[in-house]
């Protein structure tokens, strides 16, 4: 096993211990900070699958807005006490998720190796056009960002939108909720 193997190997264990934490914690506060940590693993995965645009987005959206709004909700409402640390397992669920996990893990042999230059997307017309245009077209050297901001502006611009129209309603609804 390589050794970024084992750091991937190590990160992801990070993740899903994580995921697990935030799901059976039953104080809010804990399982927010939980869930940032999660995102927080994810982003770093992609950073380590080379996917540094995906991965800001995960650590800007997930562990940072995010976690920002579920602080702010919780110190603006009231947080319940309990007795107990974790939340009663539904064994029936875990098996559920267990079983769903299972099919999809089964699935990942079948995916070619990152990076893999026989892969579909690798061999796509699209992708060599962008490959071999996107300096002399955009003038940018990365054919990630020449993709995202030149050749789908449009797009990028209209999701931007759309997260800071999100956004800017989570902040409305929460002013509105301090004066009730």
């Amino acid at each position: 096993m390589t050794s970024e193997a084992i750091v991937l190997a190590a990160v992801l264990t990070f993740s899903a211990l994580g995921a697990a934490a935030a799901i059976l914690l039953r104080d809010v506060l804990n399982a927010i900070i939980a869930f940032a940590a999660f995102s927080f693993g994810i982003a770093t995965v992609w950073v380590l699958l080379a996917a540094p645009d995906v991965a800001l987005t995960e650590a800007a959206v997930g562990a940072g807005i995010t976690t920002v709004f579920f602080l702010v909700t919780i110190a603006k409402t009231v947080r319940p006490g309990g007795e107990r640390l974790f939340e009663r397992i539904e064994w029936r669920s875990v098996a559920v998720v267990a079983i769903l996990s299972g099919a999809l893990l089964a699935t990942v042999g079948s995916l070619p190796a990152v990076g893999a230059a026989d892969a579909p997307v690798a061999t796509s017309p699209v992708t060599e056009y962008y490959l071999a245009n996107a300096y002399s077209e955009t003038g940018v050297e990365n054919a990630v960002t020449a993709v995202l901001a030149a050749y789908r502006g449009f797009d990028t611009f209209g999701e931007a939108t759309v997260v800071i129209s999100a956004g800017v309603a989570v902040l409305l609804v929460l002013r509105q909720e301090a004066y009730v």
